[in-house]
């Protein structure tokens, strides 16, 4: 694949072949991740590749706090609610997932099996929870640096033919993937990513989110004036 092949080509995936993915496939993926721009080259991540009995502990544990009502205690800073434009792109891509999936809006029962799909990572093969150093809690950078971390991990997951999608909720109760992860006290938990190979049959795996345009997104400044500043060629006239 070429860059743009990827970039262009990927998308999440919510639904995984039981298919193991080697571990020699997870580092190649992880040494290209890890050439992410990190601030005065700090890489302050930490990933914590899980599989089976320990991630099917954590999925388990997972959706038993949810079932039984226990609040979320997820260890990185959230925004609270979404509002106006922000809170409508979320909305449009759940009417994408639902529609693919026949979930309609009053089935209750199909929308918390949803829910519990997240809990439980997707049922992925292998889950990566990104973690950084307590010590820069303080501060938004090393969040910022995972965050790169982490793009790099989804495109070269997708460069190898595997399927990721970024999933807050399978680490909502982070004192559970830590307990079961064996993860230090040092460390944040910030993210997991769950990685496996794509079941192509599954209705969900075929959504795209639709993106804003580069005109949405993008403000040129000074453009204008460095284009009036070019030489004209002969063929645009003078």
């Amino acid at each position: 694949m070429t860059y743009d092949d990827v970039v262009l080509g990927r998308r999440s995936i919510r639904g995984f072949l039981p298919k193991p993915v080697p571990r020699n496939v997870i580092e190649e993926i992880i040494t290209l991740a890890t050439r992410a721009p990190s601030s005065m080259n700090t890489q302050p991540w930490h990933l914590h590749v899980l599989t089976g009995e320990s991630l099917d502990r954590i999925r388990a544990e997972n959706t038993e706090r949810n079932l039984a009502g226990v609040p979320p205690s997820r260890e990185s800073r959230g925004t609270g609610p979404y509002e106006g434009e922000h809170r409508q792109r979320q909305i449009d891509i759940a009417v994408q997932l639902f529609q693919a999936m026949g979930i309609e809006r009053h089935d209750t029962e199909k929308r918390q099996d949803w829910v519990l799909r997240g809990f439980r990572q997707f049922d992925a093969p292998v889950s990566i929870v990104v973690t950084y150093d307590q010590a820069l809690q303080d501060g938004d950078i090393a969040q910022f640096d995972c965050g790169a971390l982490v793009n790099g991990l989804v495109n070269a997951a997708w460069s190898r033919g595997l399927g990721c999608v970024v999933n807050s909720q399978g680490i909502m109760h982070s004192p559970v993937v830590r307990a079961h992860a064996g993860i230090p006290d040092d460390q944040v938990i910030m993210i997991c990513v769950a990685i496996g190979y794509p079941d192509e049959r599954f209705p969900a795996n075929a959504v795209v989110s639709r993106r804003r345009a580069v005109d949405e997104v993008a403000r040129f400044v000074g453009f204008d004036e460095a284009d009036a500043d070019q030489p004209k060629t002969a063929s645009q006239g003078r």
